[in-house]
Formats: C-alpha cells, structure tokens, sequence
C-alpha cells in the first residue's frame, strides 16, 4: 500500500529549474533511494516533502491526501547538514526536540533512555554537543530524528562521519525499523548502501526523473551478457572457436585457478556458452554478472548527459 507519493512535482528557484514534473510512490514499509548526482534536484524534493518550501506545480500525498502541516510529526527528517546546537546539552537538546515532535517529558525520557543505553552513549548525556566528534553528533541527531517513531523517516546521507563500525549499526537500526513497519526515504551517493538496503529506487539527474524501480530489476535490467567462469584445463583462446563468437574480457591462467570472463553477443544463449566451453575444459563455477548499482548509476547518468 501506497504511503507516500509525489505527483509531477516541479520548482524553480530564479532562472534554475531544480524539478520538472518529478513522480515518485513510496510503498509502506519500504526503503525507497532517492538518487541522483549533487545539484539534481534531490534536496528541493527532500524540502517539500518536508514542507521547508512548496511545489511550483504538482502535489504531495500522504495515506492518500494532500500533505498538511500538521502531518510534519509523522515524519522524521537527518538532513545532511546537521542542526544541533552546539552549545546546548546533549540530553537537554534531545529532550526539547522529542517534545517538539509531540511526545512528552515523560516519554521522551523513556524512548532516550533506551537509545543511550543501545548505543552506548548515557555518558554523553550532560556533554555539550561542541564537546563531540562529528561521529558522536551523528547519532545523537539520528536518535533526535527516530525518537518520536515517525511513521514516514527521510535519511539525506546518514552514515557521512561514521566509521565501519557505526556504519554498521545504524545499518541494522534502519533495517529493523523497516521489520518494525516504518517507510523510509533514503538519499545517499553511497550505492553499496542503496544496494543493501533499498527496495525500490529513483534516480533524478538534471531536474528530471530518469530511472524509477526496483533495485534488483534495475540491475538485471542493465546487465550485458557477461560471464564470470572458474574452470580446470588449458583453454588457448587465440585461434579457439571462443575468440571468434564471443568476447573475450580476460582469460587467467595459474594452474588450478584458472579464471575467465566472457561476454556473449545478443541473440546468443548461456547454454551455448556453456557447450562450447566444456568440449574444452571442465567447469567449476559459472556466474553471470550482475552490475551494481554504481555502475547503473554511472552508465545512466552519462547516457542522460
């Protein structure tokens, strides 16, 4: 079911055209990337979803209907620009923002108690937030933005200043609240993290929409016939049947770890492949290569330019 939705959404600021009829629909409970290179429109979208600023033209839907002011405590919002202050304290700044999203003292409390316990940080508690590492603000804004369990959370690069490890535990946090029910906007230049934790992505460049699915559709979509083959024996590929049907990305050959990667051409099949090579050698692994989303990205972006 439909939880979020844009509807031909386009804004401009002076003479830059930063949306042009941009559409996107979020699914409830999902991890929906928002992607697309720095100046593409990305942030304008990610302000009116927010209500920061208004559509030129187009529309915003929640649970079906226009989005109204009121509706801003169900949505949590990390920008990438963080906006704690830096002179207040930790847990008296976390406090006053769980209170500004609706929730009382009392479960305001409660809720930080159980985040600064989980993540280590009841220490911090009484420290400015000027005290801190870039790292350390990071989850504490982070906590600021889950603690009131919007039903809608919007991440703009939320791992930037993590290290591997925290990296990972907010990884995992973002997934549970996903099994827990929550739907999240997810905008981040880091596609090993769209990869993992996203459903379904839309890639905005130029002002424009140019590629909306799901992410393991996308990657199929794009992939190009290459082959990844571990194989036993020697396979001479110059003047070999091999070279003049297919093409022939790179042949290793160490004694048994002997490598090849192939690229058949359309209107060929696997099967083929797979019967001309074993005339010749034996096959011990045999995988097609899927693109990753980096490489779509990049391939889609340079075809849009």
């Amino acid at each position: 079911m439909e939880l979020f939705s844009a509807k031909e959404v386009s804004k401009t600021y002076a003479n830059h055209q930063a949306l042009t009829k941009v559409s996107i629909s979020v699914e409830e409970g999902t991890i929906f990337g928002l992607l697309g290179p720095n100046g593409a429109g990305k942030t304008t979208l990610i302000r009116i979803i927010n209500q920061i600023t208004g559509p030129d033209s187009g529309s915003v839907w929640l649970d079906g209907r226009p989005l109204k002011a009121e509706d801003i405590d169900q949505i949590g919002y990390l920008p990438e620009e963080r906006g704690l202050y830096k002179k207040m304290k930790v847990g008296e700044q976390a406090l006053y923002l769980g209170q500004l999203k609706g929730l009382s003292r009392r479960d305001a409390m409660k809720e930080l108690k159980i985040w600064f316990e989980k993540f280590e940080i009841t220490a911090w508690w009484d420290k400015k937030v000027m005290e801190l590492s870039k790292g350390m603000q990071q989850k504490v804004q982070f906590i600021c933005t889950v603690l009131h369990k919007p039903r809608l959370l919007i991440f703009d690069e939320p791992f930037s200043g993590f290290d591997p490890i925290n990296t990972d535990i907010i990884t995992r946090e973002i997934l549970q609240m996903k099994k827990d029910g929550a739907t999240i906007i997810f905008s981040t230049h880091n596609m090993e993290s769209v990869e993992q934790l996203c459903d379904h992505i839309a890639l905005i460049d130029k002002s424009k929409k140019i590629l909306d699915g799901p992410t393991q559709q996308i990657r199929e979509k794009y992939k190009s016939n290459i082959y990844d083959i571990a194989y036993r024996g020697d396979l001479d590929i110059h003047g070999h049947v091999l070279a003049g049907k297919y093409n022939i990305l790179s042949n290793e050959q160490n004694g048994m770890g002997n490598k090849l990667s192939i690229q058949y051409p359309d209107g060929s099949n696997s099967r083929e492949l797979i019967r001309d090579l074993v005339e010749h050698v034996e096959i011990v692994s045999f995988n097609e290569v899927i693109p990753s989303m980096n490489e779509v990205f990049i391939k889609v972006v340079k075809q849009n330019s």
